[in-house]
């Protein structure tokens, strides 16, 4: 297979490829995602995954979609971070669309965040299109957590406060 630019695929280490595992594990002949971004007000309902492999024009579109709204720099998405999100609908039970607060930050717009709040980490994972904050409309907060934490696929911050949940392909931890 030809890996185009612009797909960020997933790499090979235990803890980033575990949601690829997983999701593989399931046997969708496809897998498809919706997602809406709360900042800029689009929408994407795609199918990432066809045919035992991801879907170039998909993902492509996810990129758009997950782009910092604060800059409009778009940024490769890490295919494993789908198939994360694919495995919480699933476990959730539900095709509702994911409400996105942020995907990809570009460095600029994250040093601005992490100078004004102490919960932005410096070197965040939303810098290399690998994290994700969502919640996921009809679905408790706290249960989105808990399946998130079920899937021991990656990072998971809760943020009930600020009503999202972070995500990330990042080793296995929680805060």
């Amino acid at each position: 297979m030809m890996k185009p630019e612009g797909i960020l695929w997933a790499r090979s280490d235990a803890a980033i490829s575990a949601p690829s595992l997983l999701a593989s594990a399931i046997s969708p002949a496809e897998r498809s995602l919706a997602l809406r971004n709360l900042h800029t007000g689009e929408r994407a309902a795609v199918t990432y995954w066809a045919d035992g492999d991801y879907v170039t024009d998909e993902l492509l579109s996810v990129n758009q979609v997950l782009r910092d709204h604060r800059s409009g720099e778009v940024y490769p998405i890490d295919a494993s971070l789908l198939d994360q999100l694919y495995l919480l609908q699933h476990k959730m039970g539900t095709d509702r669309a994911f409400h996105v607060i942020s995907g990809y930050r570009s460095p600029a717009s994250n040093a601005q965040l992490s100078a004004n709040s102490s919960g932005v980490a410096k070197r965040s994972l939303h810098m290399q299109g690998r994290a994700i904050d969502i919640r996921l409309s009809g679905v408790k907060l706290a249960h989105l957590r808990q399946a998130a934490l079920d899937l021991k696929a990656g990072g998971v911050g809760y943020y009930p406060k600020s009503d999202f949940l972070h995500i990330d392909t990042g080793r296995v931890r929680f805060w």
